[in-house]
C-alpha cells in the first residue's frame, strides 16, 4: 500500500490543532476521540488495526496487533477518515492534552520513529503504528519511561503530542503539595498553570 501524501496547516500555540487536507479518496487515521471537526463528504470507518500493509496478514497477523496494542493500553481500533467528495475536504484533530502537535516525516529520520505509547496523534494511512518493548527492565521500572513505547514505520506523515498525557500527569503529580511540590503556591490547579508556562503577577 502506497502511503498517502497529506497536506496540513497547525493552528494555535499551545492548544494547537493539525488541519488535514485531503484531496479525492486521500485516507488519514487517527485515534479514537481526536477529531475536532470535518467537511461534510468525509466517510468516517472504524477500522481493526491501522490499516497498513503490515497489518493485513491474515487474522492471526491481526489478533497479534490488537494483543499488542491491548498491552499498551491503547484501543483495538483506530478511526479512517476518507474524501469521498470531489473537490479537497479537510478534517482537524486537537490533542486531548496541552502542548505542542509536531509533525513528523517518517522518510526523513529512516522510516521509523518511537515514542511514548499516548503520543501518536494521527498519520497518513499507510503509516504502520505497532509497539515497541523495553528489553532493559529496569529503565522502564525505574526510568519512568515505561515498558512499551509506540513505534511508527514507513514513509508517510505523522502528528504526535508533545506532552502526551503521562508526562502532564506525573508533572501535575510532582507539583502537589503532598509531594513536596513548590510550584503553584501550595494547589495543584496553580502548579499546572506554571507547568504550562504561566506568568504569575
Amino acid at each position: 500500500m502506497n502511503n498517502h501524501e497529506i497536506d496540513y496547516q497547525l493552528h494555535g500555540d499551545d492548544m494547537q490543532f493539525v488541519e488535514v487536507e485531503l484531496d479525492p479518496e486521500e485516507t488519514v487515521i487517527a485515534e479514537a476521540g481526536s477529531l475536532m471537526m470535518m467537511d461534510d463528504q468525509i466517510r468516517m470507518e472504524t477500522i481493526f488495526g491501522d490499516g497498513s500493509s503490515s497489518n493485513q496478514g491474515g487474522l492471526m497477523g491481526k489478533l497479534i496487533g490488537a494483543g499488542k496494542r491491548v498491552l499498551t493500553g491503547e484501543s483495538l481500533f483506530m478511526t479512517a477518515f476518507t474524501n469521498e467528495g470531489v473537490g479537497k475536504k479537510h478534517v482537524s484533530f486537537a490533542s486531548p492534552y496541552p502542548g505542542k502537535i509536531i509533525p513528523m516525516d517518517l522518510s526523513e529520520i529512516s522510516g521509523k520513529l518511537i515514542c511514548q505509547k499516548d503520543a501518536f496523534l494521527a498519520a497518513a494511512k499507510g503509516v504502520a503504528v505497532g509497539i515497541e518493548f523495553q528489553r532493559k527492565l529496569g529503565t522502564g521500572f525505574f526510568g519512568g519511561e515505561g515498558l512499551f513505547f509506540a513505534t511508527l514505520r514507513g514513509p508517510g506523515t505523522v502528528w504526535v503530542q508533545s506532552l502526551p498525557f503521562s508526562r502532564l500527569a506525573s508533572r501535575i503529580f510532582a507539583a502537589a503539595p503532598e509531594r513536596g511540590g513548590s510550584k503553584g503556591e501550595g494547589s495543584i490547579a496553580g502548579g499546572l498553570f506554571d507547568i504550562l508556562g504561566g506568568d504569575r503577577k
